[in-house]
């Protein structure tokens, strides 16, 4: 595994463990798996070292992360190259897959899905002329292109694209400009602080229109930091615990049980991800990748903690539900039981 677990672990870690506590018990093609822990710091640099090192590890058999697009593209080439599989939870850059990779697999919704799904959110409620800010990296521009594309395709027109502002007067400027030209809503496509700290910001420059995000917003740290400013923001999840499904049923209770906390949704990832790749195994009969590779590519509604999940032939999940949630009197409320990705 690659991620930052020091930094932005976030139940991913005890996922993993769970799953693996669970898998162990019985093991797998008759023996047990084993992890090797690395944390990649959310940088490029460092996730290139550890994709190398993992590259040269003759025992290993896949790799499950990272967590950045950022990091998780361009390891995912020497992964590919090395003929390890590589199973992504959290990149939802479509880049990921774009490139012909054969063992690359993304366990979560890409940025072409989770924008439509929220343009369409906002075409639902009857929103029309729509303002878009965004990172400036792969995952922002990605998500806000994904975004504004489906818009247009539904006929609301974005009225202009924000990647940055010089501080608290300048966004003034901006948002009397946003609302001279008719602007209902607002796109957030970026992560986590960055993403609070704009709605804050907004919310000071004196735009009241709802705020919509994707699932860079998607953490408790959003009420938490921008504290009133984000009540009613709309964000895009892929995890809901309270779904009525025995596999969501199974993980928070096993999960209550070993951690005495509710799972958030990166410990759902991390728990899917290793029972995937064991389940795997058990279709495949084999550890060798390429034979891993194939058996996920037959997979249909493999279920999940996050859902169900099928694969294209490029390695991306479909049918895994895209859940809705707004932030009321200061905590998530789920707005729906999910829509499917790419229906």
């Amino acid at each position: 595994m690659a991620w930052p677990f020091a930094d932005r672990n976030e139940g991913f870690r005890e996922g993993l463990e769970l799953a693996l506590d669970e898998i162990n018990r019985q093991g797998v093609l008759g023996s047990r798996i084993r992890l090797i822990e690395k944390d990649d710091k959310s940088s490029v640099t460092d996730g290139l070292t550890i994709a190398q090192a993992f590259a040269n590890n003759s025992e290993l058999t896949a790799v499950i992360g990272h967590r950045s697009s950022a990091v998780a593209v361009p390891a995912s080439k020497v992964y590919d190259h090395a003929g390890l599989l590589l199973l992504a939870p959290s990149s939802t850059a479509p880049g990921l897959t774009a490139a012909g990779v054969d063992r690359v697999f993304r366990l979560i919704p890409d940025d072409t899905q989770i924008g439509s799904t929220m343009a369409a959110y906002a075409h639902a409620k009857r929103f029309n002329n729509v303002a878009i800010f965004y990172a400036n990296d792969e995952y922002g521009r990605g998500l806000a292109n994904a975004f504004e594309d489906e818009a247009k395709a539904v006929g609301m027109q974005t009225v202009d694209r924000l990647t940055d502002y010089k501080d608290l007067n300048d966004l003034r400027r901006i948002v009397a400009k946003w609302k001279l030209l008719g602007c209902d809503a607002v796109f957030v496509a970026e992560v986590m602080p960055d993403g609070a700290k704009f709605v804050s910001d907004l919310r000071k420059a004196g735009m009241k229109v709802p705020v919509i995000g994707g699932d860079g917003l998607d953490a408790a740290a959003l009420a938490d930091t921008a504290g009133g400013a984000a009540e009613d923001t709309v964000v895009a999840s892929i995890f809901n615990p309270f779904a009525a499904n025995e596999a969501v049923r199974h993980f928070v209770r096993s999960y209550e049980d070993k951690y005495n906390e509710a799972p958030r949704k990166w410990a759902a990832q991390g728990y899917d991800s290793l029972k995937l790749l064991a389940y795997a195994l058990e279709q495949a009969g084999s550890r060798e990748p390429s034979k891993l590779a194939e058996a996920l590519k037959r997979t249909k509604s493999w279920q999940g903690a996050s859902g169900p999940h099928s694969f294209d032939g490029s390695g991306d999940v479909r049918d895994m539900p895209i859940i809705l949630k707004q932030v009321k009197d200061g905590a998530f409320q789920y707005l729906t039981e999910g829509a499917r990705a790419n229906e």
